[in-house]
Parts: structure tokens; sequence; C-alpha cells
């Protein structure tokens, strides 16, 4: 196993309803600069991206965002980030979020991170990667969608052979730790081509 060195976290553009979600983006932060893993994130100034990418920064932790042309102004970008990549479209910044990272974190969010999440757990499924999945279930956010995947698997949707791999965390510290204890497989060339085709 390969250690993780970048994790690209998912979440949302706004801070939510609970200030459970902010204390958690800004703890996610700190864990992954004080573990020495950097972050790749969607390249925003507001909500909770910008949280957990300022906290990385104000712990000594180094920031990567990939951000399209036309959401620039809307999330207003992270100047003080090392490095910034502004991209034509959606799906490029997917496709680079997914290559410049080892694993993946989900904090609370909304369609857009769901989204995100959803297409990570389907590539996986797929056998196009085998990088970690963490959501990390603030406040139990993410208890919805856990019922809703069980719902998938008892009504015959989520097979056998193609199960999904994914971990759930309470909290920042349990993800990175998880992270930690999963480490990444190196991809064969060729799988990851495939993955970049997406």
């Amino acid at each position: 196993m390969a250690v993780i060195k970048t994790v690209c976290v998912y979440c949302g553009s706004g801070f939510g309803a609970d200030p459970a979600f902010t204390e958690a983006a800004e703890a996610l932060g700190r864990a992954l600069a004080e573990a020495g893993i950097g972050l790749v994130y969607g390249g925003g100034n507001v909500g909770l991206m910008g949280t957990v990418a300022r906290a990385v920064l104000e712990h000594g932790g180094h920031v990567v965002g990939i951000i399209p042309d036309f959401l620039k102004s809307r999330e207003r970008m992270l100047d003080e980030i090392q490095e910034t990549i502004v991209v034509s479209d959606m799906h490029t910044r997917k496709r680079l979020m997914f290559e410049r990272s080892d694993a993946f974190i989900a904090l609370p969010g909304g369609i857009g991170t769901l989204e995100e999440l959803v297409e990570q757990m389907t590539w996986a499924q797929l056998g196009r990667h085998k990088k970690p999945i963490v959501l990390v279930s603030v406040a139990d956010f993410w208890r919805p969608l856990l019922i809703l995947l069980d719902h998938m698997r008892d009504q015959g949707f989520i097979r056998d052979g193609l199960e999904l791999n994914y971990l759930v965390a309470e909290d920042p510290a349990g993800a990175v730790a998880m992270l930690r204890d999963s480490g990444v497989e190196p991809e064969p060339e060729a799988e990851a081509n495939v993955a970049r085709r997406f």
C-alpha cells in the first residue's frame, strides 16, 4: 500500500444550518495539515470549502484548488493557496481532482457534493479506482444516504460483486485515521488511463 499524500474534499459552498458542520470543516483542515496530507478541493473561498482550505493553510499544509472559469466570481477563489488551476468546465475540474488525489472525503454539502461523491463511488464500484472514500457524517448528516444505499441493496440494485466500498467516520479525526490505516493501491497504468476518460 502506498502512503496517502493528497485528499480531495467534497463539501458545501454554503455553511449549512448546523454550526457543527463548520467546526468539522475547520477540524478536518487542521487534521490534514498535521498529518502532512495535502488538500485538493474546488478552489472557492466560501462556505465549508473555504473553511477547510483556510484551516489547512493556517496549520502549514498544502492546498490545490481547481475551479472552472465560470465559477471564479461566484465562489470567489482563495488567493492564498499554493496552487490554483482554472479550467474550462466541470468535467475537467472533476477529472483533475480525481487525478491529483489519493483519496476522497465528503463533508456535508448540497447536490453538487452528493454528485461528486456518488461519481467516485460509481467509478470504484466499476473497478476504475481503489482510492479510499470516506463520508464524515457530522451530526448524522449522511445517514439518509446510507439508508438509501441499504435500500438499494435490499431491492437488488447493489448486487454481489458490485458492492460499494466506502468508510463512514463520525468526525474528521476518525476520517484521517481511516485514511492512514487504509493506504491506497497504486493503479495499473491501463486502469488509470481508463479513469481519466470519464
